[in-house]
């Protein structure tokens, strides 16, 4: 029976009853969230609180793995950094939970853990809910915190995305334990040393994968650099309208724009840098154009800048920055009104009071960037979509230069191809009876009638009159048609001059505007600057007064711990001396014990020597019996001419001999009994002397 519950069914998971929670935006169905890998319902205790809820997240068949329990071991230990409660995981196996899996089969290696309240990011980007600064920096500083404490520990999310971007700071409930600002969710992709490769890696979310890197999968400690440093960069820029505003959908970058010089990407760049630093603004570009994912900043380096921001001053630069953009609205107009108009006079968008500030290696890249785009479109046989890149690249380049010429004709030329124009230079088609053909050939007709042929010739030669009289009246109309072009020519360059002079007094208007804008600037600045320097000689001398008080105080506490460690000491001292006499009298006693044992066993070896000498002594003893009988023996067999005995016996006497010989050699006459021994026993025909 497959798992789909309703509100309020009870489950009972390790001898704990749940009930399903109801989705509170659709009365009547379960609380459930569907990921890539599984669905997680809520779970909330028998009295019904929201506080103690968990989560279950039940597998797709995929990812129902048996080591879920083993890594799910490992990862409790992480539960206690901040960002990562949800490590703290319970996995429902056959051995515990046989009854349940049993009923509903879908709850094989199903996780339980804590319920995360609050919204994800990804629920912040498509509401497009603008954040204030101090929010901003807030939940910036959190996931940094995260990120930092993770790579500290070789650990990475692998998936960091904004689905899986928890934000309580934003819950309803109110949080009774030490959740973070930050909480990070779908921590099965974890990397950690400790962990096992996943059989399924997944290769990043749309919008946060980094499309240098490779698309078999991500999982390595490096994995959450470049997606954390865009969530971070989306989540200071969110409290700037303009980059809400300019957001892709459902994240601020489209994935097809992820590390290209596009529009989004210098319009973040530039909020980062006007309102939180250029410290912040590099650390992002360093990311965007990292060739991999070592080469990304840490989230150590973001924390260190994050936490040397202050907020009065990204406020202040906010608001500047409101009233520039109030100030340059007018001119912003007309030249939204320039673009959307139809570029069938390009004359019109070289106008002078275009400001020619000085363009930077990254808008320059820009420039050149959608320059190619719209050559690749007219290749493509797309006009309309090349014209458009056009013009929005037109607002990019530096007045009267060549590339500006380029792209004037490139405009031209793809506005006559998509509207055509009727041509008014044709020639106007003649009526038929008024051609020469048909005059001439009346004329001619007339005369054949009336049958005289000097008549003919006199109609012959009045029409070839008229037709040179013709012929230089049209000379006579070319020529006034060119004088009248010169003319209207002329009329022109005059009528640009009159422009050109116009727009010359409107830029000294606007430069003069400039001047005033400006001073009236550093006079506000001057005034801030005071007020500042005034605050800062106030807050000098508190701090001084606080300094002296703290002077004080560590002083009174100096003295006082000075006298606790010298009466610690003289206890010290004492306990260490009584130490002492207690480890002098074990060690004696030791010592002692020692010296014992060793006197007991050297006398226990001197035992066994004897024992071994006197057994040795009988042994050699009853050989050197044993040694003359066999010679003995040897000596009557050769008597008796029993000559195989006899060499038998005398091998006996042989070995026996030799077991020994160094003994055996000073004993009697042993020795020379083993001589004659040899000697029979080289040559049996030698006698044996009577030994």
């Amino acid at each position: 029976m497959s798992f789909q519950p309703n509100p309020g069914d009870e489950v009972v998971i390790n001898d704990i009853a749940y009930t399903i929670g109801q989705h509170p935006a659709a009365p009547g169905l379960a609380y459930a969230q569907a990921g890539r890998q599984g669905i997680v319902y809520q779970l909330l205790p028998r009295n019904g609180s929201i506080h103690g809820a968990k989560a279950l997240k039940v597998f797709f068949p995929k990812f129902r793995i048996p080591a879920m329990v083993y890594q799910s071991e490992h990862m409790e230990s992480y539960s206690e950094l901040p960002g990562l409660q949800v490590c703290k995981r319970d996995v429902l196996t056959p051995e515990r939970n046989g009854a349940l899996i049993g009923k509903h089969p879908d709850l094989l290696y199903a996780v339980l853990m804590p319920w995360v309240q609050g919204q994800t990011w990804f629920d912040v980007i498509s509401d497009q809910r603008q954040l204030t600064a101090e929010e901003s920096l807030k939940l910036a500083r959190a996931l940094a915190g995260t990120g930092s404490a993770m790579e500290q520990r070789g650990l990475a999310h692998c998936d960091m995305s904004a689905p899986n971007v928890m934000i309580p700071f934003f819950s309803e409930v109110e949080n009774l334990g030490k959740m973070s600002a930050v909480e990070l969710v779908d921590v099965e992709q974890m990397y950690g040393s400790k962990m096992d490769r996943p059989d399924a890696l997944l290769a990043g979310s749309p919008g946060y994968a980094a499309h240098r890197t490779v698309h078999s999968g991500l999982w390595s400690s490096y994995a959450d650099r470049f997606a954390g440093a865009v969530i971070i960069a989306e989540m200071l820029s969110w409290s700037d309208p303009v980059i809400v505003e300019k957001a892709w959908g459902e994240s601020y970058f489209d994935q097809h724009e992820m590390q290209t010089v596009s529009e989004r990407y210098y319009a973040m760049r530039e909020s980062l840098e006007k309102r939180w630093g250029s410290k912040l603004s590099d650390l992002f570009i360093r990311a965007w154009e990292s060739h991999d994912l070592s080469s990304c900043p840490t989230f150590g380096e973001w924390y260190v800048a994050l936490a040397a921001v202050d907020v009065d001053q990204t406020n202040a630069a906010a608001a500047v920055t409101a009233e520039e953009e109030a100030a340059n609205s007018s001119e912003a107009d007309v030249n939204l009104k320039k673009s959307s108009e139809p570029v069938s006079e390009p004359v019109n968008t070289q106008d002078g009071n275009r400001p020619q500030t000085p363009h930077s290696p990254d808008q320059e890249a820009v420039v050149n960037r959608l320059f190619l785009q719209a050559r690749a479109l007219e290749d493509e046989d797309k006009p309309a979509a090349a014209l458009e890149v056009y013009r929005s690249l037109y607002h990019f380049i530096p007045h009267n230069s060549a590339m500006q010429m380029e792209v004037e004709a490139a405009i031209k030329e793809l506005d006559a191809k998509l509207n055509p124009k009727e041509d008014t230079d044709k020639p106007v088609p003649v009526p038929f009876y008024r051609s020469k053909k048909f005059m001439i050939s009346s004329a001619v007709l007339i005369v054949l009638l009336a049958g005289g042929v000097p008549t003919v010739k006199i109609l012959a030669d009045q029409a070839e009159v008229k037709q040179k009289e013709q012929q230089e009246a049209t000379r006579l109309a070319d020529i006034k048609a060119t004088e009248e072009a010169e003319a209207a020519k002329a009329a022109a360059l005059k009528q640009q001059e009159e422009q050109e002079k116009q727009k010359a007094a409107d830029a000294a208007k606007l430069d003069a505007e400039e001047k005033k804008k400006l001073a009236e600037a550093k006079q506000k600045a001057a005034e801030a600057k005071k007020k500042e320097e005034e605050r800062k000689a106030l807050q000098a001398k508190y701090d001084k007064q606080a300094k002296y008080e703290a002077f004080l105080v560590k002083q009174e506490q100096q003295k006082k711990e000075a006298a606790k460690r010298a009466e610690q000491e003289k206890y010290d001292k004492q306990a260490k001396y009584e130490a002492y006499l207690v480890w002098k009298k074990e060690n004696d006693a030791k010592l002692a014990k020692q010296e014992a044992e060793r006197k007991a066993a050297a006398e226990v070896k001197r035992q066994q020597e004897i024992a071994q000498k006197a057994a040795l002594k009988k042994k050699r003893a009853q050989n050197v019996v044993t040694l003359i009988a066999h010679y003995n023996k040897t000596y009557n067999a050769q008597k008796g001419r029993k000559i195989e005995n006899a060499e038998s016996y005398a091998r006996d006497f042989k070995n026996l001999y030799n077991t020994d010989a160094s003994y055996f050699k000073g004993v009697g006459k042993v020795a020379a009994r083993m001589s004659a021994i040899n000697k029979f026993l080289s040559n049996n025909s030698y006698k044996l002397p009577n030994l």
